[in-house]
């Protein structure tokens, strides 16, 4: 079973930031680079910190924990730095009527 959630506005999101979004139980960082969007779960894989909340850096494709400065790839959630060594859950995001939309399967929840 999979869930559809509608997070917010694609217009709402700032080029090349990050927020969090929190739906459904759900803690999520929704990213924008450029005209794309990508959801990740919103928790840093070596501490509970939120992603959210760092640096979003378009070239190469990351958000970096800002408390310990691990970066995670957009697409895959894997980590580029340490501390971190896990990924992060990475979601299904489109944009639905210039709404960001989000579909989490039944494995994440």
């Amino acid at each position: 079973m999979t869930t559809v959630l509608a997070l917010m506005p694609f217009e709402d999101l700032e080029v090349d930031s990050a927020v969090r979004v929190d739906r459904d139980g759900h803690r999520l960082a929704v990213i924008r680079i450029g005209n794309e969007v990508f959801v990740l779960g919103d928790q840093c894989s070596h501490a509970d910190y939120s992603l959210s909340e760092g640096e979003v850096d378009p070239d190469e494709r990351t958000i970096e924990c800002w408390k310990h400065g691990s970066s995670f790839h957009v697409e895959d959630g894997t980590p580029d730095s340490l501390p971190a060594t896990q990924p992060v859950p990475v979601y299904d995001a489109t944009i639905v009527d210039g709404i960001v939309t989000v579909t989490i399967s039944e494995e994440a929840q």
